[in-house]
């Protein structure tokens, strides 16, 4: 039988067996995705970012596209050509962060956040292989796994219908920068195969700003790749077989001597997806990541940097499985139920204390965490309601931690601690009612309780930025969310929508970087902190309470389009004990208002689009000390078709170069985000 072939016999073999008289089944409508969209989703804020407009953006990133999607945010603002990548967690509805994520990223069901310290490696992900980005505000989207605290980012991969025999993209920038992109495809009535590779790179820009910066600045070059190898084939009885294999590369450098940055990593999957009465899904899949991060130490007249620290290796690995049923309980009523396991091991690899340009002591430290969960969600439709309850139950570990630091030139160690394992478990879900009083109208309400447990970067890894430096916590505790929202969406006309969402969220032992004390001196772990730095410590706070309104609006009317958000939100810290100087003020990189709108056309091969976002200012440190300007970029995009398939490609990134702060660090040293880019390309896409 086909089914039992391998996939790429199978691909090819279902055209030959129909020519030499075999019985010709049925056309299977193969899809590569997860099981259907739960209809308790209603009762939540959810928005979805379609394959057009990850095709057509200006940056060609992914990071640039969730922009769209206000209160969606990165930790800084910098995007990943020029950020630490230690920086890019991403998070919702202003609670805030401390660089790892707070949001769940997932792509076709797998956990995205780096193992080791939850970040985002943004570079892995080309826009081209994507179909679609789902994006669920709010948390305890239980089953998709812990740590959903403000919301969940699906990442679908295109699907056949999206894909061509061959398609690819070039393009060439400011400050000699490429951006390539390439994929093929073999689609067949039994399934479907793709191979598809990205490159960028470009001599970069000086992020340090021009008042501050000194003969030691100079600009930021990057280089990054990835690759992916999908197949999905159906394999009998309704049920599908998805194999997904990926790899990057992504080397940064921030702007000065002795701040390199080399991320690498690799992912594969497999999952089985049944679509029969019993619908089923069962996933498996390894993470493998390797970083590397160098430290400078740059006197105050910015003349020379001297190597502080050399964060040589930090090695890291995830691995789960997730089984999830869902049983035919009639039209009215699904229920999705199951479990996941996931385990992260990893560990950072430093030399440290340098003394005339050469390290003399070497520090290794790190451990395992797992968490262990089975969860339910369930919705019920009754005439115009619709009522959605869910939760799950997590077993968590965190185990073998240590902090071995000993002299290069040998003896004893200076420190060999083990840090107590420990244990616990956390019961989270989420209940709502989604009403449509009118075929116009629907209202919905919604409640929710979240968790995410510390990373091993916030346990286990010190870190430095420009003379400022944070010391980790063995001993923090989960983070625990809890909220409610109520919200609105209106259609008066097809293709018309507006939706308003207003909630309130509460993050008990919110992990933060609280600053413990100044330069010169020497602070435990980190070492020495010069003059002009800080240092601060990992800490569990009281609690950050978050009150704000999200509005959402989509137009389009023939081929020109219109889509809007606005997130409005205020939270505010609560804090005791050694932390109690933070009460009362905004967590770190939280704006007031953040704004994004795009005014486009699109006809044929032809599209047409200017993209404005605001951001408000926002403090850079928590004890907002520290303000980053708020400000307004433009951006724009636009295709000329020459033939059906080949067309010109015209972005521009922030086209009035406007400041964009991202960062203040020791004597009032700003960094600034991307300047005005310019891209002059052709992209090859039949249609």
């Amino acid at each position: 039988m086909l089914s039992r072939l391998p996939l790429f016999a199978t691909l090819v073999a279902a055209p030959v067996a129909a020519q030499v008289g075999e019985p010709v089944q049925p056309d299977v409508v193969v899809t590569g995705r997860g099981l259907a969209e739960a209809p308790g989703d209603r009762a939540f804020g959810v928005v979805t970012i379609d394959r057009g407009r990850l095709d057509a953006n200006a940056s060609n990133r992914l990071e640039s596209v969730l922009s769209d999607v206000a209160g969606l945010q990165q930790f800084r603002r910098s995007d990943s050509r020029s950020a630490n990548p230690t920086s890019q967690g991403i998070s919702l509805r202003g609670i805030g962060g401390n660089a790892s994520s707070r949001a769940l990223l997932i792509l076709d069901g797998v956990p995205q956040t780096d193992p080791f310290g939850g970040w985002v490696p943004f570079p892995a992900y080309a826009v081209s292989r994507l179909g679609q980005v789902r994006v669920t505000r709010g948390g305890g989207s239980g089953f998709w796994g812990p740590g959903a605290l403000a919301g969940t980012v699906e990442l679908e991969s295109a699907t056949p219908q999206a894909l061509a025999p061959f398609s690819g993209s070039a393009a060439y920038g400011s400050r000699d920068s490429i951006d390539a992109d390439a994929s093929a495809a073999l689609v067949r009535p039994g399934g479907f195969a793709t191979l598809s590779g990205a490159y960028q790179r470009g001599d970069g820009f000086t992020p340090t700003v021009t008042e501050s910066r000194g003969p030691a600045d100079r600009p930021a070059p990057y280089e990054q790749a990835s690759g992916a190898i999908r197949a999905v084939i159906d394999i009998g009885r309704g049920t599908e077989l998805q194999a997904n294999l990926s790899a990057f590369t992504d080397r940064r450098d921030r702007g000065t001597d002795f701040t390199a940055n080399k991320s690498e990593g690799a992912d594969a999957s497999l999952r089985f997806v049944g679509r029969g009465d019993w619908a089923w899904s069962a996933l498996a899949y390894l993470q493998t990541r390797a970083f590397a991060s160098s430290f400078a130490s740059i006197n105050a007249q910015r003349t020379t940097a001297t190597q502080s620290l050399n964060q040589y290796n930090t090695p890291a690995t995830g691995s789960g499985v997730r089984v999830e049923v869902a049983p035919p309980l009639g039209n009215a009523i699904t229920l999705r139920l199951g479990g996941d396991l996931r385990n992260v091991s990893g560990r950072t690899q430093e030399l440290y204390t340098f003394v005339g340009g050469s390290p003399t002591r070497r520090r290794v430290a790190g451990g395992e965490s797992r968490t262990a969960g089975l969860f339910v969600d369930g919705a019920m439709e009754a005439g115009q309601l619709t009522f959605t309850a869910g939760g799950r139950l997590d077993w968590w570990q965190i185990t073998d931690g240590f902090l071995n630091e000993r002299p290069l030139a040998g003896g004893p160690a200076l420190t060999d601690t083990r840090f107590a394992d420990r244990d616990g478990t956390e019961a989270t879900g989420r209940v709502g009612v989604a009403w449509r009083p009118v075929a116009t109208l629907a209202l919905r309400t919604g409640a929710y309780r979240g968790w995410r447990l510390p990373t091993l970067n916030e346990l286990y890894r010190p870190f430095r930025v420009g003379p400022d430096a944070t010391a980790p916590n063995s001993a923090l505790s989960p983070e625990r969310l809890t909220g409610y929202e109520a919200g609105a969406t209106w259609a008066p006309v097809p293709r018309v929508s507006l939706a308003a969402t207003v909630f309130h969220n509460k993050l008990r032992g919110a992990i933060a970087n609280v600053t413990q004390g100044a330069g010169p001196g020497a602070f435990p772990v980190v070492g020495f902190v010069a003059a002009n730095g800080t240092y601060r410590v990992r800490q569990n706070l009281d609690a950050i309470r978050s009150n704000g309104v999200e509005v959402d609006a989509s137009w389009r009317a023939g081929p020109a389009f219109v889509l809007a958000s606005w997130s409005h939100v205020d939270p505010r810290v609560e804090a005791s004990g050694t932390a109690a100087p933070l009460d009362g003020l905004r967590p770190a990189q939280t704006p007031l208002d953040q704004v994004s709108g795009t005014l486009g056309w699109q006809r044929g091969g032809f599209t047409a689009s200017a993209t404005l976002r605001y951001f408000a200012g926002q403090y850079d440190d928590d004890a907002n000390v520290d303000r980053l300007a708020p400000a307004t970029t433009l951006d724009g995009y636009l295709a000329l078709p020459l033939t059906r398939a080949v067309a010109v490609e015209v972005r521009a990134e922030n086209l009035f170069d406007e400041r964009v702060e991202a960062g203040i660090s020791g004597a009032d040293i700003v960094e600034r985000a991307t300047p005005r880019t310019l891209w002059l390309g052709l992209r090859y896409r039949p249609r």
